[in-house]
Protein backbone atom coordinates (compact mmCIF):
# COMPACT_ATOMS: atom_id res chain seq x y z
CA UNK A 1 0.00 0.00 0.00
CA UNK A 2 1.69 3.24 -1.02
CA UNK A 3 2.30 5.89 1.67
CA UNK A 4 2.28 9.63 0.76
CA UNK A 5 3.18 12.33 2.18
CA UNK A 6 0.60 15.47 2.39
CA UNK A 7 1.99 19.29 3.16
CA UNK A 8 -0.88 20.80 4.39
CA UNK A 9 -2.48 24.45 5.77
CA UNK A 10 -5.65 25.25 6.82
CA UNK A 11 -6.93 28.05 8.76
CA UNK A 12 -8.09 26.45 12.48
CA UNK A 13 -10.81 29.00 12.63
CA UNK A 14 -13.83 27.03 11.92
CA UNK A 15 -12.63 23.76 13.06
CA UNK A 16 -12.25 21.91 16.57
CA UNK A 17 -8.28 20.87 15.72
CA UNK A 18 -6.80 18.52 14.01
CA UNK A 19 -8.17 15.46 15.63
CA UNK A 20 -11.02 13.32 14.50
CA UNK A 21 -14.18 14.05 16.66
CA UNK A 22 -17.81 12.66 16.77
CA UNK A 23 -20.14 15.55 16.19
CA UNK A 24 -16.86 18.58 15.42
CA UNK A 25 -15.88 19.76 12.60
CA UNK A 26 -11.72 18.47 12.41
CA UNK A 27 -8.90 19.29 9.96
CA UNK A 28 -8.73 15.70 9.95
CA UNK A 29 -11.55 15.06 9.38
CA UNK A 30 -11.92 16.83 6.34
CA UNK A 31 -8.45 15.31 5.03
CA UNK A 32 -10.30 11.67 5.18
CA UNK A 33 -13.59 13.11 3.96
CA UNK A 34 -11.50 14.17 0.76
CA UNK A 35 -9.15 10.84 0.37
CA UNK A 36 -12.62 8.52 0.73
CA UNK A 37 -13.91 10.54 -2.79
CA UNK A 38 -10.71 9.21 -4.34
CA UNK A 39 -10.53 5.62 -2.83
CA UNK A 40 -12.84 3.25 -0.57
CA UNK A 41 -11.51 2.25 2.78
CA UNK A 42 -8.27 4.57 3.26
CA UNK A 43 -6.71 3.93 6.58
CA UNK A 44 -7.46 6.83 9.12
CA UNK A 45 -4.38 9.48 8.14
CA UNK A 46 -1.95 10.40 11.08
CA UNK A 47 -0.19 14.01 11.36
CA UNK A 48 3.04 15.23 12.47
CA UNK A 49 1.28 17.12 15.60
CA UNK A 50 -2.06 17.07 16.45
CA UNK A 51 -3.20 21.20 16.75
CA UNK A 52 -5.70 22.64 18.98
CA UNK A 53 -9.04 24.42 18.25
CA UNK A 54 -8.25 27.59 16.14
CA UNK A 55 -4.93 27.53 15.82
CA UNK A 56 -4.04 27.10 12.15
CA UNK A 57 -0.86 25.65 10.10
CA UNK A 58 1.38 26.81 7.63
CA UNK A 59 3.20 23.56 7.37
CA UNK A 60 1.62 20.49 9.10
CA UNK A 61 2.51 17.56 7.67
CA UNK A 62 0.79 14.36 7.09
CA UNK A 63 0.53 11.00 5.54
CA UNK A 64 -2.06 8.76 3.53
CA UNK A 65 -1.60 5.15 3.05
CA UNK A 66 -3.62 4.85 -0.45
CA UNK A 67 -4.45 1.34 -2.52
CA UNK A 68 -3.03 2.37 -5.98
CA UNK A 69 0.15 4.33 -7.02
CA UNK A 70 -1.12 8.09 -7.78
CA UNK A 71 1.40 10.39 -9.70
CA UNK A 72 1.78 12.61 -6.29
CA UNK A 73 0.38 16.02 -8.01
CA UNK A 74 -2.68 14.60 -9.41
CA UNK A 75 -3.24 13.41 -5.96
CA UNK A 76 -3.02 17.14 -4.40
CA UNK A 77 -4.70 18.61 -7.05
CA UNK A 78 -7.34 16.01 -6.63
CA UNK A 79 -7.94 16.73 -2.77
CA UNK A 80 -7.68 20.19 -3.00
CA UNK A 81 -10.94 20.09 -5.13
CA UNK A 82 -12.66 17.87 -2.52
CA UNK A 83 -11.83 19.63 -0.24
CA UNK A 84 -13.41 22.68 -1.31
CA UNK A 85 -14.86 24.94 0.49
CA UNK A 86 -12.89 23.89 3.61
CA UNK A 87 -9.91 26.17 4.63
CA UNK A 88 -7.50 23.25 3.65
CA UNK A 89 -5.24 22.58 0.93
CA UNK A 90 -2.81 20.74 0.10
CA UNK A 91 0.18 22.35 -1.13
CA UNK A 92 2.43 19.45 -2.46
CA UNK A 93 2.02 15.81 -2.00
CA UNK A 94 5.12 13.36 -2.54
CA UNK A 95 5.38 9.81 -2.23
CA UNK A 96 7.16 8.92 1.21
CA UNK A 97 9.91 6.57 1.64
CA UNK A 98 10.17 3.32 2.97
CA UNK A 99 9.85 3.20 6.50
CA UNK A 100 8.98 7.05 6.90
CA UNK A 101 6.03 8.16 9.07
CA UNK A 102 4.68 11.45 9.68
CA UNK A 103 5.16 12.15 13.47
CA UNK A 104 7.97 9.74 14.34
CA UNK A 105 10.38 10.61 11.70
CA UNK A 106 9.85 14.05 12.53
CA UNK A 107 13.16 15.20 14.03
CA UNK A 108 11.64 19.02 14.91
CA UNK A 109 8.37 20.82 15.23
CA UNK A 110 8.49 24.97 14.22
CA UNK A 111 5.51 26.81 15.44
CA UNK A 112 4.99 30.89 14.97
CA UNK A 113 2.86 32.79 17.16
CA UNK A 114 2.11 36.41 15.95
CA UNK A 115 1.13 38.97 18.28
CA UNK A 116 -0.58 42.27 16.82
CA UNK A 117 0.97 45.02 19.03
CA UNK A 118 -1.25 48.03 18.15
CA UNK A 119 -4.44 50.49 19.73
CA UNK A 120 -7.31 49.44 17.18
CA UNK A 121 -8.36 46.13 16.80
CA UNK A 122 -7.65 44.11 13.81
CA UNK A 123 -10.33 44.00 10.49
CA UNK A 124 -8.15 41.92 7.79
CA UNK A 125 -6.28 39.73 10.48
CA UNK A 126 -8.99 38.64 12.99
CA UNK A 127 -8.91 34.86 13.81
CA UNK A 128 -5.07 35.13 12.65
CA UNK A 129 -3.42 36.64 15.53
CA UNK A 130 -3.61 37.73 18.85
CA UNK A 131 -4.49 41.36 19.68
CA UNK A 132 -2.92 42.58 22.39
CA UNK A 133 -3.32 46.87 22.65
CA UNK A 134 -1.37 48.30 25.44
CA UNK A 135 2.68 48.72 23.94
CA UNK A 136 4.91 45.83 24.89
CA UNK A 137 8.61 46.00 25.21
CA UNK A 138 10.49 43.35 23.07
CA UNK A 139 13.86 43.44 24.92
CA UNK A 140 12.70 42.62 28.20
CA UNK A 141 10.44 40.04 26.51
CA UNK A 142 13.92 38.69 24.78
CA UNK A 143 14.92 38.84 27.84
CA UNK A 144 12.27 36.50 29.67
CA UNK A 145 12.48 33.90 26.99
CA UNK A 146 16.18 33.48 27.06
CA UNK A 147 15.42 31.43 30.32
CA UNK A 148 12.98 28.96 28.48
CA UNK A 149 15.97 27.95 25.76
CA UNK A 150 17.86 24.29 26.26
CA UNK A 151 16.10 21.40 28.27
CA UNK A 152 13.78 21.66 31.32
CA UNK A 153 11.42 20.03 33.00
CA UNK A 154 8.51 22.01 31.57
CA UNK A 155 5.74 21.00 33.95
CA UNK A 156 5.26 24.85 34.75
CA UNK A 157 4.50 25.53 31.00
CA UNK A 158 2.11 22.52 30.21
CA UNK A 159 -1.43 21.53 30.32
CA UNK A 160 -2.79 20.33 33.08
CA UNK A 161 -4.18 17.40 31.20
CA UNK A 162 -1.43 17.25 29.29
CA UNK A 163 -0.78 13.15 28.39
CA UNK A 164 3.28 13.50 27.56
CA UNK A 165 5.03 10.40 29.73
CA UNK A 166 7.66 13.09 30.83
CA UNK A 167 7.87 17.36 30.84
CA UNK A 168 11.35 17.08 30.10
CA UNK A 169 12.03 18.72 26.35
CA UNK A 170 15.01 20.58 25.10
CA UNK A 171 13.67 23.88 23.33
CA UNK A 172 16.26 24.51 20.34
CA UNK A 173 15.15 28.15 20.15
CA UNK A 174 12.43 30.75 21.16
CA UNK A 175 13.55 33.79 18.56
CA UNK A 176 11.42 37.36 18.69
CA UNK A 177 11.12 39.79 16.28
CA UNK A 178 9.53 42.87 15.96
CA UNK A 179 7.68 43.40 12.46
CA UNK A 180 6.31 46.37 10.70
CA UNK A 181 3.10 45.71 8.32
CA UNK A 182 1.01 47.60 6.52
CA UNK A 183 -1.80 46.69 9.60
CA UNK A 184 0.79 48.10 12.57
CA UNK A 185 3.33 46.44 14.65
CA UNK A 186 3.70 42.96 15.09
CA UNK A 187 5.73 40.62 17.46
CA UNK A 188 6.14 37.40 15.79
CA UNK A 189 8.00 34.35 18.39
CA UNK A 190 9.53 31.69 16.27
CA UNK A 191 9.36 28.66 18.35
CA UNK A 192 11.32 25.52 17.52
CA UNK A 193 11.74 22.01 18.94
CA UNK A 194 12.01 18.05 18.61
CA UNK A 195 8.82 18.09 19.95
CA UNK A 196 6.25 20.21 22.20
CA UNK A 197 4.00 19.77 25.25
CA UNK A 198 0.44 20.84 25.03
CA UNK A 199 -0.29 24.26 25.26
CA UNK A 200 3.03 25.08 25.59
CA UNK A 201 3.69 27.33 23.01
CA UNK A 202 0.56 29.27 24.65
CA UNK A 203 1.37 28.84 28.06
CA UNK A 204 5.38 30.61 26.71
CA UNK A 205 3.44 33.97 24.78
CA UNK A 206 1.30 34.32 26.98
CA UNK A 207 3.42 34.74 30.38
CA UNK A 208 6.05 36.55 28.07
CA UNK A 209 3.23 39.26 27.25
CA UNK A 210 3.21 39.59 30.61
CA UNK A 211 6.76 40.35 30.80
CA UNK A 212 6.34 43.12 27.68
CA UNK A 213 3.47 44.62 29.72
CA UNK A 214 5.79 45.29 32.91
CA UNK A 215 3.48 42.87 34.83
CA UNK A 216 6.60 40.69 35.40
CA UNK A 217 10.21 40.60 35.52
CA UNK A 218 12.56 38.99 32.82
CA UNK A 219 13.56 37.02 35.82
CA UNK A 220 10.06 35.77 36.50
CA UNK A 221 10.37 33.40 33.91
CA UNK A 222 13.18 31.28 35.67
CA UNK A 223 11.72 31.34 38.76
CA UNK A 224 8.48 30.01 36.88
CA UNK A 225 10.37 27.81 34.95
CA UNK A 226 12.15 26.56 38.29
CA UNK A 227 8.88 26.04 40.12
CA UNK A 228 7.80 23.24 38.37
CA UNK A 229 4.13 24.20 38.74
CA UNK A 230 0.93 25.02 36.59
CA UNK A 231 0.07 27.41 39.15
CA UNK A 232 3.27 29.40 38.40
CA UNK A 233 2.62 30.08 34.90
CA UNK A 234 1.28 33.12 33.70
CA UNK A 235 -2.21 33.36 31.04
CA UNK A 236 -2.16 30.91 28.50
CA UNK A 237 -2.91 33.32 25.37
CA UNK A 238 -5.52 32.72 22.87
CA UNK A 239 -5.12 30.23 19.79
CA UNK A 240 -5.37 32.90 17.35
CA UNK A 241 -1.92 33.38 15.94
CA UNK A 242 -0.63 30.47 16.59
CA UNK A 243 0.42 28.87 14.00
CA UNK A 244 2.47 25.11 12.82
CA UNK A 245 4.51 26.56 10.40
CA UNK A 246 6.70 23.38 9.64
CA UNK A 247 7.90 20.23 10.15
CA UNK A 248 11.36 18.72 9.53
CA UNK A 249 13.15 15.45 8.85
CA UNK A 250 16.41 13.33 8.22
CA UNK A 251 14.98 14.43 4.24
CA UNK A 252 12.92 16.47 3.06
CA UNK A 253 10.20 14.03 1.64
CA UNK A 254 9.24 17.18 -0.56
CA UNK A 255 12.01 18.09 -2.07
CA UNK A 256 11.62 16.73 -5.78
CA UNK A 257 7.37 18.11 -5.76
CA UNK A 258 6.67 20.99 -7.44
CA UNK A 259 6.58 24.20 -6.25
Amino acid sequence: MPRYALLVEYDGGPFAGWQRQAGSPTVQGALEAALARLEAGVPAVAAAGRTDAGVHALGQVAQADLGRAWDAFRLSEALNHHLRPDPVAIRAAARAPEGWHARFSATERRYLFRLLNRRAPPALSRGKVWHVPRPLDVDAIRDGAAHLVGRHDFTTFRASECQADSPVRTLDALDIERVETAEGPEIRFHVRARSFLHSQVRSFVGTLERVGAGAWAPGDVKRALEARDRAACGPVCPPQGLYLAGVGYPADPFAAAAP
